[in-house]
């Protein structure tokens, strides 16, 4: 995925890509987490969360909608404290709870964000390699077809363990009862209801991955050239990676705001035990309400956060790849040298 040698993917296998998306992913979550902490922690100061009040925590890699029930034990955050701002809420949260707190709501995190990176990239990487030989002329759009495929792929795998997570959050229940819960579901809905939203999530993160990796491969590429380098070094691989991740998440803003919409009514009804009529709460019904509230303007709420969270991520996600896939390059092209140079003794 280098963007100047299709070719190179080849040499690395597949599970040498997806252990190289399983660390950026650790190393983004790890970096990323604490930025969302200290936002939720301002949020809940301002705005405090009442038993069956939801938030959706996102940290630039996966969204989780989390249901406060007591706001000490159950939610993901403490009682709201006073904080004057963004640095005084991290001194405090330190001083005051111990370094860790700064990583709490982590282990969800890496539940979701693991396996659905390690799909995405890794399809990412075959299929763009697949298509760049076959697009011919055309190949620089290759990133397009392959980051939208990619994400449907991985949308579509992870959208069951993200309904059975937000049913587990939503209301206290033994393994034993949540599979009842979900074979009385699929009897009565479907298969298809286990992928409940999957088509909002589609319609923000599918352009995103189109536009981000257009834009990145193409970024990467005019980097390399102005710098008269062959391979990306590890600040062209960031720097492509946050700009990117900065225009895609601004582009896509309107239905993130959706979704979050969408996610935070859906884990209140859960919570009062309410049907949830999928009907009225429609992608187009939901951005027509927020209109009718809001404005236009409404659609773009949360700009600031939203780019500051997903732009260091993306740059941090991608660096991390591409550095571990150089490792392995290189680890495989001494492996295959070792012999030869045997032989030749």
């Amino acid at each position: 995925m280098s963007g100047q040698n299709p070719t190179q993917t080849a040499d690395i296998t597949p599970l040498q890509q997806m252990t190289a998306s399983c660390s950026g992913a650790v190393l983004t979550s790890l970096f990323v987490t604490p930025l969302d902490v200290v936002k939720i922690r301002l949020q809940a100061q301002k705005n405090p969360f009442f038993k069956g009040k939801c938030f959706v925590y996102c940290n630039g890699l996966m969204d989780h909608i989390c249901l406060c029930e007591n706001g000490n034990s159950k939610a993901w955050y403490k009682a709201p404290g006073h904080f004057s701002g963004t640095l005084d809420a991290f001194i405090k949260i330190v001083r005051h709870e111990g370094i860790k707190s700064l990583w709490s709501g982590l282990p969800p995190t890496l539940v979701m964000a693991v396996p659905a990176t390690v799909i995405y990239f890794t399809c990412y990487d075959q299929l763009c390699t697949a298509l760049r030989v076959r697009m011919g002329d055309h190949a620089q759009e290759a990133p397009i077809l392959a980051g939208a495929l990619a994400r449907v792929g991985s949308v579509t795998v992870i959208s069951p363990l993200e309904l059975i997570r937000t049913k587990l959050q939503s209301q206290k229940r033994s393994y034993r009862e949540l599979t009842a819960c979900i074979r009385s579901a699929v009897e009565t809905e479907g298969w298809l209801s286990l992928w409940r939203g999957w088509g909002p999530t589609l319609l923000r993160d599918v352009p995103f991955s189109a536009m981000y990796w257009y834009n990145y491969e193409r970024g990467k590429a005019w980097l390399c050239k102005r710098y008269n380098t062959r391979e990306p070094t590890f600040a062209i691989t960031f720097i492509s990676g946050a700009v990117s991740g900065s225009v895609a998440s601004v582009a896509t803003l309107p239905f993130d705001v959706v979704k979050t919409r969408r996610q935070v009514e859906l884990g209140e009804l859960q919570a009062l035990n309410l049907s949830y009529h999928a009907s009225s709460s429609s992608t187009v019904s939901v951005m027509r309400r927020i209109v009718a509230e809001n404005g236009i303007g409404g659609l773009f709420a949360g700009f600031l956060p939203r780019v500051m969270k997903v732009a260091p991520a993306c740059a941090i996600m991608i660096s991390c790849y591409e550095f571990g896939k150089a490792f392995f390059q290189r680890h495989n092209q001494d492996r295959t040298l070792v012999p030869l140079q045997s032989d030749n003794a």
